[in-house]
């Protein structure tokens, strides 16, 4: 029994956010004034799985970083949207590209720029350290900071409830 309150075997498709999802809201600043964000690794190898599988995945975000695009395709993760003031509109053009239903997608944002997109999908995710506003209208608010497993948590359990989360050495793989 998952720890998420959503039908969650309907779920084919997992969107994130970037600053305060995969990367922590605290990280070093560069030099140039820009954050130097960080990548959790665990989170990496979930969504690697995830493409794997046959989930659909996108990064929609604010943030102008090359970094995440690199990261992400690394990881088979195609769909990243950098740079986007209105989420929303990106949100359901890749969904009608994908061939998605709002029930079929889990989208994980922790600030107001994720609301309308939180509101827009069936399952809508926080960290725990994500602004109030977005902790109440979530459907699943984890027990982990952003940044440092939100996304393992969210792919692994929709995985291992619809029987697709790997169980041996073999998924360390390319």
């Amino acid at each position: 029994m998952s720890k998420i309150d959503y039908n969650i075997t309907c779920i084919r498709a997992f969107v994130f956010d970037v600053d305060g999802v995969l990367s922590p809201t605290v990280v070093p600043m560069r030099e140039d004034g820009r954050p130097a964000r960080m990548a959790n690794v665990k989170d990496g190898f979930a969504i690697k799985q995830a493409v794997r599988a046959g989930f659909k995945v996108a990064v929609i975000s604010g943030a102008d970083t090359e970094e995440v695009r690199r990261r992400m395709n690394i990881i088979g993760v195609d769909d990243v949207y950098l740079c986007v003031s209105d989420k929303l509109t990106v949100l359901k053009d890749w969904m009608q590209k994908r061939g998605l239903l709002p029930e079929e997608v889990a989208y994980a944002g922790d600030d107001v720029p994720d609301i309308p997109c939180m509101r827009y999908v069936g399952l809508s995710v926080a960290p725990r350290d994500a602004d109030p506003m977005v902790r109440a209208i979530s459907t699943h608010v984890s027990n982990i900071d952003g940044g440092y497993g939100v996304a393992r948590e969210l792919v692994q359990e929709t995985m291992l409830a619809q029987g697709k989360w790997p169980v041996s050495a073999v998924a360390f793989g390319n």
